[in-house]
């Protein structure tokens, strides 16, 4: 029996190390085939990326021709050529990156679309920065063209330029048309083109939509899905572009203020904002639309499929936004009336500067925010606010509501957990639970977001701007609202050139939501 067993055991184990061996070999030759095959799987991804930003930025030259017409139809020849130079330049490099692999068949992987986003949109602030680098009005540096063609495309609003008034229509038009196409990202557009041409864009569509909730859809098609945001999107220009025309603008200041208004933006056609007209009728069209575009687009979508209202209103992250929002209103107007001013001028001037300021828009009036006529109170609460920003999946910038309602949710449920340690208390948004998943990236984005400001405040002060400057600006450009404190209260010219720079990145981060920028310092990434 011993003998047995023994024999047992000896074939067993030559069995198990048959087995073994097996694995081994198997695992050798796998992972002998992966460095085999690792060059090729490399060459295949470079292929990728040259295909597709070869794709978006030829998409993107084409954006050039309505400024084009406008410096026709309004400034002359001589402002027309430095548009149609930067198309021909973008168009080239857009060439040259796809002609190579255009029979290349592509197929994007997620790690493909974060590179391409985060690639393409350096590249379209590059580009778009020749237009102002090119023209004779206004005479840019380089430095400062990318620090406004930046602050265009991520709808933050800050800018280096003066003068708006005596400036060529095109240029005015262009700054705004830059906050029309990434309001809701120019890379969504790509991704409703994309599938024309037999190119799927899930991965870029992840990686270039804002929030924790990414992989939700509003229709089965991701090509539907963003073809009906765009519809939505600029559907609502069309209505604030008549607001504002029926209000008493021109056709052309209408067009322009109703792209940054709708995408959340700032940059305006006069040097004195939307306050250059002097028309409350105008100021509270603009109040309007910038609540309006504050919510989930998504939930757009929804009430119109569903013919009602009640999708948007019964959204728990609409309604709590609406609730901070108007506390937040109502602090900043009752403290202006206790300050001296009617309960009308309160009224008035707290709901514009304080909509545009939790929103991200930035645009201002009545000398917002300089110290003689607002009490320093005031622009520290809406500075604040800009972190707050507005609903997940619409135009604004900041950390958005719904993380912050997910956020409060966790310290209520830890707090109960105190005090009943056994008790099973699931995170709830409505009646649908929270995955730990989830609540697990919002606090890791909570957490990087306020590393990124606290070290982007602190690089800026190193340049040699004082604190209330270096911390008002860091918000103005990491939330995406645009308006400075301190010596950029006024404008951003004031900024060394380190500064500027620093103040791009940190409008990119904000747009980009940090960690498609953050992924490519991975290792892990790249492996």
């Amino acid at each position: 029996m011993s003998e047995q067993t023994a024999q047992g055991g000896s074939s067993a184990s030559q069995s198990l190390g048959d087995e073994h061996t097996a694995r081994n070999e198997s695992t050798t030759e796998h992972w002998g085939e992966g460095l085999l095959q690792r060059p090729a799987y490399r060459r295949s991804s470079f292929k990728t990326w040259l295909y597709m930003v070869g794709l978006l930025l030829m998409l993107f030259s084409a954006t050039l021709l309505p400024p084009m017409g406008v410096a026709w139809w309004y400034d002359g020849a001589g402002v027309v050529l430095p548009f149609a130079e930067a198309l021909g330049a973008t168009l080239g490099l857009g060439l040259l990156c796809w002609l190579p692999v255009c029979r290349f068949k592509i197929d994007l992987r997620n790690r493909d679309g974060f590179i391409l986003v985060v690639v393409f949109w350096v590249l379209s602030s590059l580009l778009g920065a020749l237009p102002f680098i090119l023209s004779d009005q206004p005479e840019i540096r380089f430095v400062d063209a990318v620090f406004e063609t930046v602050s265009g495309l991520t709808t933050t609003g800050a800018s280096v330029l003066s003068g708006l008034d005596t400036m060529p229509r095109a240029i005015l038009y262009y700054r705004a048309q830059l906050h029309f196409l990434g309001g809701i990202g120019i890379v969504v557009l790509a991704v409703a083109l994309l599938p024309m041409l037999g190119i799927g864009g899930m991965q870029l569509y992840r990686a270039s939509t804002p929030g924790p909730m990414k992989d939700e859809k509003l229709t089965p098609r991701i090509t539907e899905t963003a073809k009906n945001l765009w519809y939505i999107y600029v559907g609502l220009n069309f209505l604030c572009f008549l607001a504002y025309w029926l209000a008493g603008m021109s056709p052309f200041d209408a067009v322009c203020y109703s792209f940054t208004t709708v995408a959340l933006g700032g940059f305006a056609p006069h040097d004195a904002s939307i306050g250059h007209f002097q028309n409350p009728i105008m100021e509270w069209v603009t109040i309007a639309f910038m609540l309006v575009a504050m919510v989930n687009f998504a939930l757009y979508f929804l009430a119109w499929r569903l013919r009602s209202l009640s999708a948007v209103y019964h959204d728990p992250e609409f309604r709590f936004c609406m609730k901070v929002v108007a506390g937040i209103l109502a602090l900043t107007c009752l403290h202006l009336y206790l300050d001296g001013e009617g309960w009308s001028t309160s009224i008035h001037l707290g709901a514009f500067q304080g909509i545009s300021i939790i929103s991200g828009t930035g645009l201002v009036t009545a000398g917002y925010p300089a110290q003689e006529y607002w009490p320093a109170f005031v622009p520290l609460l809406l500075l604040l606010g800009s972190f707050f920003g507005g609903c997940v999946g619409s135009t604004c910038g900041g950390i958005k509501a719904i993380r912050f309602l997910l956020l409060y949710k966790q310290s209520v449920r830890e707090s109960r957990l105190l005090v009943r340690p056994t008790a099973q208390i699931a995170v709830k948004l409505g009646d649908h639970p929270i995955p730990d998943r989830i609540m697990q990236a919002v606090w890791g984005f909570y957490y990087l977001y306020i590393l990124c400001y606290c070290a982007f405040s602190l690089a800026l002060a190193a340049t040699g701007v004082d604190l209330v400057t270096a911390f008002g600006t860091t918000a103005a450009c990491l939330n995406n609202m645009g308006v400075g404190l301190g010596e950029t209260a006024g404008g951003f010219s004031v900024l060394n050139d380190r500064a500027t720079w620093l103040m791009s990145l940190a409008m990119l981060v904000g747009r980009l939501e940090v960690f498609p920028l953050l992924l490519l310092f991975l290792p892990d990434f790249w492996k």
